[in-house]
């Protein structure tokens, strides 16, 4: 039989590919989700997932190159952030489906956050599109999604890991995964190569645009260099999430717990996801090692 899972899934941009990479572990090491809760990109892994079309999703990330995601911010003057996010939310609409949650096959929760009266609000029934379009709405960088006449916000604000909100069931086991983790990430060795002939304009004017990228949203290596103010704030956020983050986990503490560096990547390097996602493949790989480890300790022990 397989062993039911709640299933808890992060915040953390682009990072939350790797939620993919989980899942499909999961899947192949024979293991049923029996429930979802998830926050900002976690939330649109597991709401596209609850809703039948993550392999349609995943294949549509795989495809995106660093200029597509740059054309899908669409630049905005607001003072409430300075990308509308209709652009990206128009292309992943069909892979959501707007249906009801409660309609659902399995029990999904989502989380965001009503900044103005500093609360939570969970999305466990109505629109699909609405609970995961209003978790994703980083503060200052994504504009925020009005639901009835409320601006709401990210819900890594308040709760980035939404362990105390999803759906148990008899003998489950808990699963969490955490993007926004503040361990090393080794980087794999690039391979270069040398372009030629007609190749070669065509190569430098993407090395200008990946030094534009760099100078945008890479988090810097040298800690002393100066940051701009859009790095300043991507940085101080994935702090405070990881803080919140440590506080719930030792409250609320997951049978199996998935680490991801938040180093892997920064958080709009959406181009990145084969890497990403078989990150998360092997994430939750060593996750589960341990996890199976403990269990072996604790029968020798009963014995």
């Amino acid at each position: 039989m397989k062993k039911p899972v709640a299933l808890v899934l992060a915040s953390g941009g682009a990072r939350g590919m790797a939620h993919i990479g989980v899942i499909e572990e999961l899947e192949r090491q024979n293991f049923k989700i029996a429930s979802i809760a998830g926050c900002s990109f976690g939330a649109v892994v597991g709401g596209i997932y609850a809703a039948g079309h993550l392999s349609e999703f995943k294949e549509w990330l795989l495809k995106l190159d660093k200029m597509q995601v740059f054309k899908l911010m669409d630049l905005t003057l607001s003072k409430q952030g300075f990308i509308k996010g209709n652009k990206v939310f128009n292309e992943i609409k069909p892979f959501i489906t707007d249906v009801k949650i409660e309609d659902l096959p399995i029990p999904f929760t989502s989380v965001a956050v009503d900044h103005r009266n500093s609360k939570e609000v969970i999305f466990d029934k109505g629109s699909l599109f609405d609970a995961i379009r209003a978790s994703v709405s980083i503060p200052s960088i994504l504009e925020p999604y009005r639901i009835n006449g409320v601006d709401l916000v990210d819900g890594g604000v308040l709760n980035p890991i939404p362990v105390n909100l999803v759906k148990r069931t008899k003998n489950d086991i808990l699963i969490a995964v955490n993007i926004n983790a503040l361990i090393p990430y080794i980087k794999p060795v690039k391979v270069n190569f040398e372009a030629s002939g007609k190749e070669q304009n065509l190569v430098l004017a993407k090395q200008e645009f990946n030094v534009l990228w760099d100078k945008l949203f890479t988090k810097e290596k040298d800690l002393k260099e100066q940051y701009n103010a859009f790095k300043l704030l991507n940085q101080s956020y994935d702090l405070m999430q990881n803080r919140i983050t440590d506080l719930y986990i030792e409250k609320h503490p997951p049978d199996i717990y998935v680490i991801i560096s938040k180093y892997i990547c920064s958080s709009f390097d959406f181009y990145k996801a084969a890497k990403i996602i078989q990150h998360g493949k092997d994430a939750f790989a060593v996750a589960l090692a341990e996890y199976d480890k403990r269990i072996i300790e604790k029968y020798k022990k009963q014995k």
